[in-house]
């Protein structure tokens, strides 16, 4: 009763893309961004998100604005979603694998009056019955006039209570609910944990969920506010636990974040792998269910650690 929740840290205000700015000085060409061999320096992920931003303010985003983002898995999405927080707006997640009639009624509920798109996904725009806003093409640099624009940050107002993103629920007990998340909010849990972990520059996470789950947050966000690198996970990798392991060996992920069942599908497969070449491996954090003790006995008959 005590030990356990003896966990109040004194948090600085702040703000999450001023956070990821901050690496950005402090660490230009470090890899803040790896996906399928592509590499994004935090000098070059900072430029191109204040880039874009510049275009989503001449597009009327602002301080409160909701953004709809719907784009794939690529060293372009952490770009797309810190533009939208360095323009002042909070972003709604669309993930391009959702149901037509989900993703309409997201974009409907949120009022959210812009969509990010990428190419490839523009013919599903036709299936959104009812979206009147604007809609803009992220493909290339980052669309349209993206690339002749300024990097240098933004002057925009945020604060601390203004909203970062919003995230639906899964509306298996009724109708998704939207659930508007502050800037606060994240960075009290961002900050709040990078020093009872140590997380750091050093640190390699894996994007292996999609980000429309907001158990995305930790891993995206987490990792680039403590300077480390985050891998984004390949749509494919995510169906297959042995290219997971793989992934994880290849690209020597420190921070793994699983949900349980998941878990045990890579714990079997490390198992079958003899657990070699997983040496640099130091957090797997778990959320969203209940963790079985049989599939932690299989990680560390495996892995050993």
């Amino acid at each position: 009763l005590t030990s356990w929740n003896d966990s109040a840290v004194e948090v600085r205000p702040g703000l999450v893309h001023e956070l990821v700015a901050e690496r950005a000085r402090l660490c230009p060409g470090a890899v803040a961004v790896s996906y399928e061999g592509r590499v994004l320096s935090y000098a070059d992920l900072d430029a191109w998100a204040n880039r874009l931003a510049r275009v989503l303010r001449a597009r009327g985003v602002g301080v409160g604005s909701l953004v709809g983002v719907c784009v794939g898995r690529s060293e372009r999405l952490p770009v797309v979603l810190l533009a939208v927080l360095k323009a002042g707006g909070g972003y709604v997640p669309l993930d391009p694998e959702y149901p037509a009639d989900r993703l309409a009624f997201m974009l409907a509920d949120s009022g959210a009056g812009l969509l990010l798109v990428e190419d490839e996904f523009t013919v599903r725009l036709s299936e959104l019955a009812g979206f009147g806003g604007e809609v803009f093409v992220v493909d290339g640099d980052g669309g349209g006039d993206v690339g002749v624009e300024s990097g240098a940050a933004l002057e925009v107002g945020v604060v601390p209570g203004d909203v970062a993103y919003v995230i639906y629920t899964s509306g298996s007990t009724g109708r998704p609910k939207g659930v508007l998340v502050e800037h606060g909010n994240v960075v009290n849990l961002l900050e709040g944990t990078r020093e009872r972990f140590g997380f750091g520059s050093d640190d390699v996470w894996s994007l292996f969920h999609s980000y429309a789950f907001d158990f995305s947050v930790w891993e995206l966000w987490g990792a680039l506010v403590s300077g480390g690198r985050v891998v984004v996970v390949p749509r494919a990798l995510t169906r297959s636990p042995e290219g997971l392991w793989a992934l994880l060996v290849d690209e020597g992920v420190t921070v793994l974040n699983q949900t349980p069942s998941m878990f045990a599908q890579v714990a079997r497969a490390a198992v079958d792998s003899g657990g070699v070449g997983l040496a640099r491996l130091e957090w797997v954090i778990f959320g969203g269910e209940a963790l079985e003790a049989v599939h932690v006995r299989e990680w560390f008959t495996a892995v050993g650690s």
